[in-house]
C-alpha cells in the first residue's frame, strides 16, 4: 500500500505540472497582529454586521496565499489546516462559487448567515466580519470546528458544519489526501479537477451549437427541396423560373448552415480532443477514493457504477419521480455520465427527442433495460449494438428535451418500478449521492450530540447558548 501512495503522489505531481494555477495573485492587506476571538462563546447578538450580496468583483487567491490562511488558522484554533481545506474545496470549491446557495449559505466556507452572525471572525483587521473575504472566512470555519470539539473529535466537528455523514466522509477523506501528499497533492488535484470541468463543459457547449447547427441545416434543406418540388411542377414559365431562383437563393443559405454545422463538429472535435487529455491526465489520480470523488470518476459496487460522477456533494435523488416511476439523478451541467453495468445499447439518439433530448436505452446483462434520457453530449461510441462496460464514459449530463435544470433520467423499461428501490442503487446513498428528501440528521454517526451548550453573559439567554444552527 506505501508503494501505491507514493506511485499516486508522483503521478500527482506529474499531472499537476501541465496545469497553470486559476487564480490570480492579490496583496496582502492585513495590516498587523490581530487579536482574533476565541471559541469558547461565540459573538454577542447585533455585533458582527455583514453583508448577504456577493462582491461585485469576488476576492480571488492563489495557492500559496491559501495554504497560509488555512494553516494560520488551523495553528490558531488547535485544527488540521488540511480539513479547512478540504472543508474550502468542498464547500465553495476554492473561492470559486461563493453562492448563495440554495439553501442560503454564503461566502468563502458557506456559512448559513445565522451561523457567521455567532461565529463570524474580522481576521483582517478591516473592521468588517465578513464571508466574502478568503482571511476571515477560513479563520472563522477554524473557530467553528473549535468550538465543536475539532481539537479532540475532528470527525464530530466536521459533522456540526454539515449534519450528513457523507460530508463528513468526504471532507475527512480528502483531508487525508492532502495530509498525505501536502500542498502539492491539494493543488494539483484542483488544477486536475479544474482541466476536467472545463473541458467536460468545453464538450457540452460544444455539442450544443452542433445540435443547434444541424436543426439549421434541416430546415435549409427542406426549404431548398420544397422550393425545387414546387418549380417542377408549375404549369407557368414565369412561375417556375420565380421558384428556380428563390431555391437557387435557398440553395446558397443551405450551404453557409452546412458550412456553419461543419466548423461546429470541428469545435466539437477539439474540445472532446481536450476532454480525453485531461482524462488522460486525471486517470492515474482518480484511484483514490478521495480524488476519484473529486474528478468525478465511476462508483462501483459489485457489478454496477453509478451513474452519474461527482460523488454526494454535487449528485442528488429524490426517492420517488414527480409523476411515474423513475430517478432523476440532479448534477451540475456537463458532469460524467456511465454505463451503469454491463451491457448492450438497444439504441441512441443524439438528435434530442422533444422529450427526452438526447439520450440511450442499454440492456444490462442481468436483462432489465435502462433508459437515460436528457444528456448534453452522447459519445459517439455508443450506438446500436454496441457493448459497453460497467463504468464506461457514455457522456455528459445536461437539460436536452422536456426538462427543468440538468439531471439525469433515469427510468427502467417497462417503467414498472422504480430505480431507487433496487439493492445496487441504494448501497451508493451517501458515496456516490445524497437524498434529497432525506430528513436531517439530528446525531452523527457515533451517537454524539452535534450541539453544544457554553456559559454566556448575553442578556435573556437563561445562561446558555447553543452553538451550532446550520
Amino acid at each position: 500500500m506505501k508503494r501505491l501512495a507514493a506511485a499516486l503522489l508522483t503521478a500527482l505531481a506529474l499531472a499537476g505540472s501541465a496545469g497553470a494555477d486559476v487564480f490570480k495573485v492579490v496583496p496582502n492587506t492585513t495590516a498587523g497582529p490581530v487579536s482574533l476571538p476565541s471559541a469558547v462563546a461565540p459573538n454577542a447578538p447585533g455585533t458582527a454586521s455583514f453583508s448577504l450580496t456577493p462582491p461585485a468583483a469576488p476576492e480571488r487567491l492563489d495557492y500559496a496565499q491559501l495554504l497560509s490562511l488555512w494553516q494560520r488558522a488551523g495553528a490558531e484554533y488547535g485544527v488540521p489546516w488540511q480539513v479547512l481545506a478540504a472543508i474550502n474545496k468542498v464547500e465553495s470549491n476554492f473561492g470559486r462559487n461563493m453562492g448563495p446557495s440554495s439553501a442560503g449559505a454564503i461566502g468563502w466556507m458557506q456559512f448559513m448567515p445565522s451561523t457567521w452572525e455567532r461565529w463570524g471572525v474580522d481576521a483582517n483587521g478591516d473592521g468588517l466580519v465578513d464571508p466574502w473575504n478568503a482571511e476571515d472566512a477560513i479563520t472563522a470555519a477554524g473557530r467553528y470546528l473549535a468550538a465543536s470539539g475539532g481539537g479532540a473529535d475532528i470527525s464530530r466537528a466536521v459533522f456540526s458544519y454539515n449534519h450528513a455523514q457523507w460530508y463528513v466522509d468526504e471532507v475527512l477523506q480528502l483531508a487525508r489526501l492532502f495530509d498525505s501528499g501536502g500542498q502539492q497533492t491539494t493543488f494539483t488535484l484542483d488544477r486536475l479537477q479544474v482541466s476536467l470541468d472545463h473541458a467536460r463543459r468545453a464538450v457540452a457547449k460544444a455539442n450544443r451549437r452542433v445540435v443547434g447547427a444541424q436543426r439549421v441545416v434541416r430546415a435549409r434543406r427542406l426549404r431548398e427541396r420544397s422550393l425545387r418540388s414546387r418549380a417542377a411542377r408549375a404549369t407557368l414559365l414565369s412561375d417556375r423560373l420565380d421558384l428556380e431562383r428563390l431555391a437557387a437563393q435557398a440553395g446558397i443559405v443551405l450551404a453557409q448552415a452546412q458550412a456553419r454545422a461543419a466548423q461546429a463538429r470541428g469545435a466539437l472535435d477539439r474540445a472532446r480532443a481536450g476532454l480525453a487529455s485531461a482524462q488522460d491526465r486525471s486517470m492515474a489520480s482518480s484511484f483514490a477514493p478521495a480524488a476519484g470523488t473529486m474528478l468525478g470518476a465511476p462508483a462501483y459496487e459489485g457489478s454496477y457504477v453509478f451513474p452519474v460522477g461527482g460523488g454526494p456533494s454535487l449528485v442528488s435523488v429524490s426517492h420517488h419521480h414527480h409523476d411515474y416511476p423513475a430517478a432523476d439523478i440532479a448534477a451540475p451541467m456537463g458532469s460524467p455520465v456511465y454505463a451503469l453495468a454491463n451491457g448492450v445499447v438497444l439504441r441512441s439518439w443524439r438528435d434530442p427527442d422533444p422529450r427526452c433530448g438526447i439520450g440511450m436505452t442499454i440492456r444490462t446483462d442481468d436483462g432489465q433495460t435502462w433508459t437515460y434520457c436528457h444528456l448534453s453530449y452522447l459519445d459517439p461510441s455508443v450506438a446500436a449494438g454496441a457493448t459497453l462496460a460497467a463504468g464506461a464514459a457514455v457522456g455528459l449530463v445536461g437539460a436536452t428535451g422536456d426538462a427543468t435544470g440538468p439531471h439525469l433520467h433515469l427510468q427502467l423499461d417497462p417503467t414498472a418500478s422504480y430505480p431507487q428501490d433496487q439493492p445496487w442503487f441504494q448501497s451508493f446513498a451517501s458515496v456516490a449521492f445524497r437524498w434529497q428528501d432525506e430528513s436531517p440528521t439530528v446525531t452523527s454517526s457515533v451517537g454524539r450530540s452535534v450541539f453544544a451548550v457554553v456559559p454566556t453573559q448575553e442578556p435573556d439567554s437563561g445562561g446558555s447558548v447553543v452553538l451550532f444552527t446550520r
